[in-house]
């Protein structure tokens, strides 16, 4: 059974989310505790460098340096001294990893998600191994939780019976986090304006055949229904890149593969610049889409 269920990065500033843990294990207790690490996390100038909440079954452990803050959420039973040692690691791995400048530039939230790698890791490691690297950690932590002991911080300081956080700002009580699209970038626009380009020079050359070519043959029904599969292969491009559909992973290749067949079956009546450039745009627009990630709405609670 893990131990240490949920890790997160955040800037101490102002508790921008800067990578967390993507884990799947659900449950009451998990939710709460990570909404309460959420709350902390903007609240984390407050504190001093180290600092505990305790719930009756999941703790609440933090850390900070350089201006970012690590935070686990642990079983009430893990030593307190293993957890500090995980994120003494899961520090010094961020550090290394990226520097103090860019993570103070960094403006949309998780813009480091790819040290999830990482962070699972190390999460392994605490959970289902005893590294002998560990016992050196340990001597060293326990040393310094001696000097200067974590900040324990009452759950009734963070959230209050009337629904405030400090007095001053207010909790949607029973709504869960909810997501969205990261903002649009300026290539991003740039796809869809050619996408848009696209799909309607394939509009205009369906129709066309329709209305002088159709009946004179089945090669040119054929040409009809690429031209036309390929003006709706671009539409839901487009569409994928502005909402959130679930399986975009997959629906985004298969629309790249329709516009690739349409394209290579209409060589001939396009030359072969006008086929890469089609090809071109289905590319990037593919990749745009792939590359464009959810991030967290925080709900607008009041201040």
């Amino acid at each position: 059974m893990s131990m240490i269920l949920f890790a997160y990065v955040a800037r101490v500033t102002d508790g921008l989310p800067l990578s967390a843990s993507t884990d799947f294990e659900y449950s009451t207790e998990l939710q709460e505790s990570k909404m309460h690490l959420k709350i902390v996390s903007k609240m984390l100038g407050q504190f001093p460098g180290r600092g505990t909440v305790k719930n009756n079954q999941l703790h609440i452990h933090f850390t900070s340096s350089q201006g970012v803050a690590y935070m686990t959420i642990c079983c009430s039973y893990y030593p307190t001294t293993m957890a500090y040692c995980f994120l003494e690691e899961l520090g010094m791995e961020f550090a290394s990893s990226f520097e103090v400048a860019k993570i103070q530039l960094v403006s949309r939230p998780y813009a480091f998600l790819e040290f999830d790698n990482v962070i699972q890791k190390i999460k392994w490691h605490y959970n289902h191994s005893n590294r002998p690297s560990l016992k050196i950690s340990v001597t060293n932590i326990q040393r310094e939780l001696k000097v200067t002991p974590p900040r324990q911080v009452n759950l009734d300081d963070i959230v209050i019976s009337n629904g405030t956080l400090n007095g001053h700002l207010h909790l949607c009580s029973g709504s869960a986090p909810s997501y969205r699209l990261e903002i649009v970038s300026a290539l991003g626009i740039l796809s869809i304006i050619l996408n848009i380009v696209c799909g309607a020079l394939n509009l205009i050359r369906g129709v066309h055949l329709i209305e002088h070519n159709f009946q004179d043959s089945n090669e040119e029904k054929g040409s009809v229904v690429a031209f036309l599969v390929a003006f709706i292969s671009c539409a839901f491009q487009c569409y994928l890149y502005i909402f959130y559909v679930s399986a975009r992973t997959i629906k985004a290749p298969v629309a790249l593969v329709l516009l690739c067949i349409c394209n290579l079956y209409l060589f001939g009546l396009r030359n072969i610049w006008q086929i890469f450039f089609h090809l071109g745009v289905a590319c990037l627009s593919t990749q745009q889409i792939l590359s464009r990630r959810m991030t967290e709405r925080l709900a607008d609670c009041g201040v």
